[in-house]
């Protein structure tokens, strides 16, 4: 058991245009297919090594084969019996934490709709009392647009439902007994069968010391609590692909152990040492004399430099993978399930296509090239970018809760629900299917009137050279350079300062973007694919994780997109989105 428990305990489809091809707008039914693994749209010869993994070798992460193949299919053996998802989820009570997150907000909405016969979810609310907790439910999560399918289907007692099913609980991943007074943790310990944990903070680059007490202790203190729930039969953990850092080539769906990194190869690569690193977190802090901003800018700093120097991307991806460790290590007898989603977007289906809430990751590059603001970026046109959307996250989970539920065995299995070796899709496709739908259903202005049609973005090869050029093209540069005076004019001057700071995000985002952008490695998902094997069809209908059966170019086109401009751009309903969609 680890000794510093409380080291940071304190602290749309309108008519479409002459001339535009789209694709096709209707939506399919299912995600039942054979998982092709195809490799038309990469360089890599993924086959071959998922072909060495088949043969029962290990398939290193350094084995990419860089010649072209054609695309070979994995049949899927079908189940007559299933995995019995409905049957194991309802009848029993679970505590989840990150329930007011996308991710958290997706599986809450699919376990109602889905397993109507569900007991109760305690849902783990960051607030100042029940009062504000209840509040936060009812405004983030029961009132929200993403809820309005179970809401039309229980009409006037939607309400009466939903208070009687989900139960707010005052607490915080971050402090020591996860925040919860102490008669309501007993009660949670006494009924709860199923813990998930959906907490996270996603901020790549966010202070050192509150990533580590959120993606790294967060998991550990609830693993605690855990392991003093008297019936508890499942810990399901969410977590993301990167969690491998810079590893190339094939990655396996392998636990992550205590004290591992991605530079362990290399000589001067440090060891990894958890304990250290919270605890060298919290000494600068005791430390540090400067301001409040200049504080925070050094934990930042802090934090990506010591996930490079570890061989990960950036602060998330590295704390995300300790917490990880902290899990394996300290779990003892109790059934672990984690789940590693690549990039989550918009839902592809359920409860009905194309809802997102927030930015992710590539939308300020699809709304910034949309809108004008940004014509370049920093990647390689061939790298693969592993998308997915978030209601697969969640059926997946659901049925992997199932099936090692079931089995109640002591272990952890970890899946990874990704794209880029089943049905890969490299950047320049996207971002081509971004530049063809707003050619065709180009951003109105302030005042009405339409945008030009957006060109096809450049790619450059490096973040220095994409900020040269960005910095080169705006006015701001071009004024800078020449040594012009900054304008007189007020409006001038605040069209300027407005353009200084897109320019600034956008060269932010892609120092942060290269490592992705430039990214070297495939997600082997074999637990994945086993796990679609032992669903009945009728589960695969209605429980669909199968990436294959996305076609990229219509969930782009004719769902993501036009959810992001109607949920995120706030562009009118019928601009974007067509509703007709939504139940086919």
């Amino acid at each position: 058991m680890y000794s510093f428990q409380s080291l940071l305990s304190t602290h749309c489809a309108p008519a479409i245009p002459s001339g535009c091809i789209v694709a096709n707008s209707f939506h399919p039914k299912t995600h039942i297919s054979p998982l092709l693994i195809s490799s038309c749209q990469t360089s890599r010869n993924i086959k071959s090594a998922l072909a060495i993994r088949a043969a029962g070798k290990n398939v290193d992460h350094d084995d990419a084969i860089s010649t072209t193949t054609n695309s070979t299919t994995v049949p899927l053996m079908e189940s007559t019996d299933g995995l019995g998802i409905v049957d194991f989820l309802q009848g029993k009570n679970y505590f989840i934490t990150g329930a007011t997150g996308f991710v958290g907000k997706v599986f809450v909405e699919k376990m109602l709709r889905a397993v109507p016969n569900v007991g109760k979810i305690f849902l783990l609310i960051k607030a100042k009392d029940k009062e504000a907790a209840t509040k936060r439910l009812q405004d983030q999560i029961m009132d929200t647009e993403l809820f309005k399918s179970l809401e039309k289907v229980h009409g006037t007692s939607y309400k009466t439902f939903m208070k009687n099913k989900l139960v707010p609980v005052v607490g915080n991943v971050n402090e020591p007994d996860l925040g919860m007074d102490a008669d309501m943790a007993s009660e949670i310990a006494n009924e709860v069968d199923i813990i998930v944990n959906s907490a996270a903070n996603t901020t790549f680059d966010d202070r050192y010391d509150a990533t580590l007490n959120t993606n790294t202790m967060g998991p550990y203190r609830l693993l605690g609590f855990a392991k003093k729930c008297k019936k508890l039969s499942l810990f399901l953990h969410f977590s993301t692909a990167y969690v491998h850092g810079k590893r190339k080539g094939i990655i396996l769906e392998r636990p992550l152990c205590e004290g591992q990194s991605v530079a362990e190869a290399e000589e001067s690569s440090p060891v990894l040492d958890i304990e250290a690193e919270i605890k060298l977190a919290l000494n600068l802090k005791r430390s540090f004399s400067g301001t409040e901003i200049a504080w925070n800018q050094k934990m930042k700093e802090l934090g990506m430099e010591r996930a490079r120097a570890y061989g990960w991307q950036n602060t998330y991806s590295f704390t995300k993978a300790m917490g990880e460790m902290l899990i394996n290590s300290t779990r003892g007898d109790i059934p672990v399930v984690i789940i590693r989603p690549s990039i989550i977007e918009s839902t592809f289906r359920e409860p009905f296509p194309g809802w997102i809430e927030g930015s992710r990751m590539l939308d300020p590059i699809i709304i910034g090239h949309a809108k004008g603001h940004l014509t370049g970026f920093v990647g390689h046109p061939e790298t693969v970018i592993d998308v997915v959307p978030v209601d697969m996250v969640v059926n997946a989970s659901m049925a992997a809760m199932a099936k090692q539920g079931l089995a109640g065995k002591p272990g952890l299995i970890v899946y990874h629900i990704t794209s880029s070796v089943a049905n890969p899709v490299n950047f320049h496709t996207i971002l081509k299917f971004s530049s063809d739908h707003f050619n065709c259903f180009p951003i109105k202005g302030l005042k009405g009137l339409k945008t030009t049609g957006t060109t096809d973005i450049k790619l450059f090869r490096s973040a220095d050279i994409f900020s040269s050029n960005i910095w080169g093209e705006s006015t701001v540069g071009q004024n800078e350079l020449k040594g012009a005076a900054a304008p007189s004019d007020p409006k001038l001057r605040r069209r300027q300062e407005t353009e200084y700071r897109k320019i600034k995000l956008y060269i932010h985002l892609a120092k942060l973007y290269e490592p992705y952008s430039h990214y070297g490695g495939w997600f082997d998902s074999g637990n994945t694919i086993k796990l679609i094997r032992d669903m009945s069809m009728e589960e695969r209908e209605n429980f669909g994780f199968d990436v294959q059966s996305i076609d990229w170019e219509h969930y782009f086109l004719n769902i993501h997109i036009p959810g992001l401009r109607r949920h995120v751009m706030k562009e009118p309903h019928s601009l974007c989105f067509n509703r007709t969609d939504e139940n086919s």
